[in-house]
């Protein structure tokens, strides 16, 4: 398909590709939907195999955006930035003419840290441009946007054992994580803290065998993860990972986790409903991050308690989701879509009112 073929078919305003030369900085930005404010969104640097690899990427997760935002009661709209490239080859300079582009759309997008980047990373695109956060502390930052993503998590599966089991008690139950990176490690630790039996794995073995010394949990191969007998499988990596060929192999009752995208295609979470298996879609549950990335803009800064008490109301937005699927007969991916949706149109409708 063309670039404007997948902007009609995914619904975005906006796609651009930005080059600079000295530095080599390779990024691509997507605006999705601006109904409810400027797009928010991270940036996320990774090693694609192509180009049309990172426009995909950019345009999946920008779309993913809006709905966490709109889900989250919070008044952004969605974009991404992904930037082609090794992060291990990162340079302040890039940063640098990252932070001028961005500075060009005046306030129609703002970004945070994401795979590959680092709060410190922003501290160098700041100096050119306002509009990122997920800055450290030190700087007026949340610091590391993984430990409010992690705490959402853990509180959406806690939402995801009552409904399944009638109990929110992680006692005895067993989880099996994926990916040990800035949310798994710190949601590791919610979890054995809690009472819960966990399993991990990680692309890198040196991560998970560390993680692993430091909880006292198992560690498995990366693709063994998908066989683990488990109550909760929690993928906290990449996306995708929910398929066609992983589906039949989980022996869980609970998927849910930080990565973006996971199911491969919307059937998926059909899939999961005819299994049995209750899913917490990833917009939703994983939303503690851009959480609190838009607590920095608030009138006074960054509140770190105000945000975690925010982030806590994951448990009950998908306590209503759960609701809606089984009343309309639908999976929760569905259900979160369709109640998002009407949220978009219902705002959209009001902004029609003139505010002088």
């Amino acid at each position: 398909m063309g670039i404007f073929d997948l902007m009609e078919k995914y619904g975005h305003e906006q796609v651009i590709f930005n080059y600079d030369k000295k530095t080599g900085l390779k990024a691509i930005i997507a605006i999705h939907d601006t109904t409810l404010g400027p797009a928010n969104g991270g940036c996320r640097m990774w090693n694609y195999a192509s180009e049309e690899d990172a426009l995909m990427d950019a345009l999946r997760l920008s779309r993913g955006m809006t709905y966490k935002s709109a889900a989250a009661g919070l008044m952004f709209g969605g974009g991404k930035t992904v930037i082609m490239g090794d992060p291990k080859n990162k340079t302040p300079e890039m940063f640098y003419a990252l932070g001028r582009i961005i500075a060009t759309l005046h306030g129609r997008y703002y970004t945070g840290t994401d795979v590959g980047t680092s709060p410190e990373d922003f501290v160098e695109a700041s100096k050119i441009s306002p509009y990122f956060g997920g800055k450290p502390k030190e700087f007026g930052g949340l610091g590391n946007s993984g430990l409010p993503t992690a705490y959402g998590v853990f509180w959406g599966l806690k939402a995801c054992l009552r409904e399944c089991y009638g109990d929110e008690s992680f006692k005895g139950r067993k989880v099996a994580i994926q990916g040990t990176g800035k949310v798994g490690d710190p949601l590791v630790k919610y979890l054995v803290d809690a009472g819960a039996e966990v399993t991990i794995t990680d692309i890198s073995r040196e991560k998970a065998e560390a993680v692993g010394k430091k909880y006292g949990v198992k560690v498995v191969e990366p693709d063994a993860i998908f066989d683990v007998e488990c109550d909760i499988f929690s993928p906290n990596a990449l996306g995708a990972v929910i398929n066609d060929n992983t589906i039949n192999r989980l022996k869980c009752k609970i998927v849910g986790g930080a990565a973006n995208n996971q199911l491969a295609e919307p059937r998926h979470g059909r899939m999961l409903k005819e299994r049995g298996i209750l899913y917490a879609p990833d917009f939703i549950i994983n939303a503690g991050g851009v959480i609190a990335i838009g607590d920095e803009w608030e009138p006074g800064g960054y509140n770190e308690k105000r945000t975690y008490k925010k982030v806590e109301q994951i448990y009950d937005r998908l306590l209503r989701i759960f609701a809606l699927a089984k009343e309309k007969g639908i999976d929760t991916n569905e259900a979160a879509e369709q109640m998002t949706r009407e949220l978009i149109e219902s705002i959209g409708d009001l902004k029609r009112i003139y505010v002088a």
